[in-house]
């Protein structure tokens, strides 16, 4: 694009700068203008993405049809699909007629969705199939409806990241993104900032009658090393404030340090991930990480069991536990407390319900290492524990059932159902 046209298309938008970078994308919008390939303009929140979207529809074929500006991020989640797509009578509370939609209503023009990476889920898939077929459906109907609208779009959400972590589809980034046209920062566009800058204090003074104020040089190489995060729309709004304001009509350095803060560096925008941010991505690691450490915790703990259970199956610990039952019936060593040890110790092997209450625990067990991702062989560990137990009993008392319940301290119905559930009876 020439030098000429240039110039005649950032007078009639109003467009101020020669930043190589806003040039090339002025110039890739009109390139892109005469066809009906959808266009995402990318860039940060206030430097003048709006201005694209008008530009390419009044440089088309629709430019006589109608043209919509939609915010995205403005439109109630419950409603945005009846704004963009129509509903019929009574598909919900409130709707007391038909409605077309915008899709319907803009029908051969054009419609800019803004801040289009705060569209939920559902609504991001209507939007893929009106680009891939003009096909869509009205909130509450089934008749399938035709349209023919050119899809601008504009958003100041990193989309990469926004798809890795399942905010934004793909497939609907790709059909939105086939002619990319990326918006720079004020902060890259040098020597525009004091050109914007004139341009607005040229505004004010016209606007409110008073004299117009200026920059001295200091003031000016603080206005270029400000990194503006809040871009063209945060220039303005500080022109403003110092145009009324100020008693002052050149802005010197300290006048201007009233405006802007001192510390620069800290309003620079940085694209990397700011701890404690939101990023599902992180959540499971975490979930992962906390689920391996509870899996080798319950490994340690069914080791330990293991241990304690192989200890009290040795012959030592069987004759100490019958000697302090021997002792605790001569009623000797009771007078030095090991009496009540010893009674404590039977009385924990005549609990009917000793050996259920452990069988349930196992059950819970097996269950949540199920659902902890545990393998179904490790999950059956506590269960050859048991099958261990009631074996060594069997075996101390030559394969009598009724010794061995009295040993284990349960009733003999339960070492039945015992032998049979670990199919001891068939071996």
């Amino acid at each position: 694009m020439d030098t000429s046209e240039l110039q005649r298309i950032k007078q009639r938008y109003n467009i101020v700068g020669n930043c190589e970078a806003l040039n090339h994308a002025l110039d890739v919008a009109l390139q892109v203008a005469p066809t009906d390939l959808s266009v995402l303009i990318v860039g940060e929140s206030g430097v003048g993405k709006e201005i694209i979207p008008r530009l390419i529809h009044d440089n088309s074929t629709r430019k006589r049809e109608k043209y919509f500006a939609i915010n995205c991020g403005s439109i109630p989640e419950g409603t945005i699909d009846s704004e963009l797509f129509g509903h019929e009578k009574g598909s919900f509370t409130g709707a007391i007629g038909e409605s077309e939609g915008y899709f319907g209503t803009a029908n051969k023009g054009t419609i800019f969705l803004d801040e289009v990476g705060e569209l939920p889920i559902a609504t991001q898939a209507r939007l893929l199939r009106v680009l891939e077929t003009g096909e869509y459906i009205r909130v509450g109907g089934q008749k399938i409806m035709k349209t023919d609208v050119r899809i601008v779009a504009a958003t100041n959400v990193n989309m990469h990241k926004a798809i890795s972590e399942g905010r934004f589809r793909e497939d609907l980034f790709y059909r939105l993104n086939t002619i990319p046209i990326q918006i720079p920062p004020l902060r890259d566009r040098g020597e525009d900032i004091l050109l914007l800058f004139r341009l607005f204090t040229m505004q004010m003074a016209e606007k409110y009658r008073i004299p117009r104020i200026t920059l001295t040089d200091d003031a000016k190489q603080i206005m270029l090393k400000y990194k503006w995060p809040g871009n063209v729309r945060q220039l303005k709004n500080i022109t403003e404030q110092m145009s009324i304001l100020s008693q002052k009509r050149e802005i010197d350095a300290e006048t201007l340090s009233k405006f802007i803060p001192e510390d620069q560096e800290s309003t620079q925008l940085t694209t990397t991930t700011a701890p404690g941010s939101h990023s599902y991505e992180s959540e499971r690691e975490i979930l992962y990480k906390i689920l391996y450490e509870l899996r080798g915790n319950v490994s340690d703990l069914r080791r330990e069991m293991a241990d304690m259970r192989k200890k009290m199956d040795t012959p030592q610990a069987l004759d100490n536990l019958s000697a302090l039952n021997g002792m605790h019936s001569l009623g000797g060593p009771e007078t030095h407390g090991y009496g009540n040890t010893a009674a404590a110790i039977q009385q924990y092997h005549n609990q009917p319900n000793r050996f259920n209450s452990f069988q349930d625990v196992e059950a819970e067990e097996i269950n949540d290492n199920e659902n902890a991702g545990i393998s179904e062989n490790d999950s059956l560990n506590l269960n050859d524990i048991g099958r261990h137990v009631v074996e060594k009993a069997l075996e101390r008392n030559g394969g009598n059932r009724k010794k061995a319940a009295q040993e284990l301290g349960i009733s003999d119905r339960t070492l039945y159902r015992r032998i049979k559930q670990y199919g001891l009876d068939k071996q």
